[in-house]
């Protein structure tokens, strides 16, 4: 590697320590654009001084989806219509880019086997599990109180360049499933379907029952429950980007397997089929899920009940629109409005002592039973909210996400409303 390179390799690493991952994603597109001297004139920071909580969450999906960019400029993300064929870039290019990219995602922090948060006291064990559609790893969390009883599980469905191990630590579901009784399964992405380790929740093969990684996630679930006795009446999907459109999608398509589900920084079901769209929704929630219609809901699912949601999504989310969040409700209130149901609204708003204010909205039907939650976190941005700060994708300053979802599982269960 040049000096030249060196010099910006050290200060990609300087603004990844300090939290500024923007920062170092930005320095490494203006160098793979030409030229490398590094620019450290721009610092931004909060009336407090600390970096703006969002600059710490989001990047790093823009980070691990980073493909050479032509000549002309394409973006990080290489959407179709940022280049042509012939704007291919040379070898020395993407050398260049490769030492780059793998410099920078060395000096992410990733957690190690003894984290807390990953061991909590119980098992943490390794598994893979096969059929028709495909093979996927996974990891399971065993609470130490387990005896052979009937115990809940909650499925977490890490987001973009997460394993299960980063979204463990990051979430923090082991030290609730070893405090309060449940098991946690965590099925891995594999890099042969999906470079940058997302579920493929924008793909049509992708988005229905029976079919591709919602058939593995599905029998993987089911698996799980039979060959450990878990209770069939209490299992649960949740979670983030990525995972929480996946979440949506297997909330649409199996609702007589999961009581309820979690989405967080995720998308509604149907907004997307290739990536493209999937950008698109991405970037522009609202207007790009108004075009979502109630006739992309599988026609079984019209004539069953809610599948009840709680929904996170912080209002400064540049990765994710949090308008998602609101389509992501709006979608099964279409449902239920269809069956000639009402849901009456009430919202609050407070705040985490020494972190972000939000605004939770809880949705009830005409029983009074809670069907709904959504978790608007002010100043937030595409991170797991309360979850750890020693690894990506969290906002340490907001509510508990893995405390409030727990929660609010524990009020469903199959057969009831």
């Amino acid at each position: 590697m040049t000096d030249a390179l060196h010099a910006v390799m050290a200060e990609a690493t300087r603004l990844t320590r300090s939290g500024r991952l923007d920062e170092a994603a930005a320095l490494i597109r203006r160098t793979l654009r030409g030229g490398f001297a590094p620019d450290t004139s721009s610092k931004t920071s909060d009336s407090s001084g600390h970096e703006p909580i969002d600059s710490t969450c989001r990047v790093i999906d823009d980070i691990s989806q980073l493909t050479p960019p032509p000549e002309s400029g394409a973006s990080a993300h290489g959407s179709p219509h940022d280049a042509s064929p012939s704007s291919a870039p040379s070898s020395a290019f993407e050398a260049t880019f490769r030492s780059l990219r793998t410099g920078l995602e060395s000096i992410i922090t990733k957690p190690s086997q003894s984290n807390p948060d990953i061991q909590a006291g119980g098992q943490f064990m390794t598994g893979s599990f096969t059929n028709p559609a495909g093979t996927r790893a996974y990891k399971l969390y065993i609470p130490s109180g387990y005896h052979g009883q009937a115990l809940p599980l909650i499925v977490m469905l890490h987001g973009c360049a997460q394993d299960p191990d980063d979204f463990a630590a990051g979430t923090r579901m082991n030290v609730l499933a070893e405090r309060e009784g449940f098991f946690v399964l965590y099925p891995e992405q594999a890099p042969q379907a999906n470079p940058s380790r997302c579920w493929n929740w924008f793909k049509a093969s992708d988005q229905h029952r029976d079919h591709g990684e919602p058939s593995i996630l599905a029998d993987m679930t089911r698996h799980i429950v039979s060959t450990h006795g878990l209770d069939a009446g209490r299992i649960y999907v949740a979670g983030h980007s990525a995972g929480g459109a996946m979440a949506m999608v297997m909330g649409v398509n199996y609702p007589e397997l999961y009581a309820a589900i979690g989405v967080h920084s995720g998308l509604p079901y149907g907004v997307a089929h290739d990536i493209p769209s999937a950008f698109a929704a991405m970037q522009q929630g609202e207007t790009a899920a108004l075009l979502q219609r109630e006739s992309s809901f599988p026609a079984a699912l019209k004539a069953l009940r809610i599948v009840p949601t709680i929904v996170f999504h912080g209002d400064r989310d540049t990765t994710v629109h949090p308008g998602n969040g609101d389509r992501v409700l709006a979608q099964w209130a279409t449902v239920h409005s269809g069956a000639g149901r009402k849901l009456r609204v009430t919202a609050n708003r407070s705040q985490v002592p020494h972190g972000h204010s939000y605004t939770h909205s809880i949705y009830h039907d005409a029983s009074g039973q809670v069907v709904m939650e959504q978790w608007l976190v002010h100043g937030a941005g595409h991170g797991w909210s309360g979850g750890s700060p020693d690894v990506s994708y969290t906002d340490p300053k907001g509510p508990s996400a893995s405390e409030e979802m727990v929660r609010f599982f524990r009020k469903h269960s199959q057969g009831k409303p």
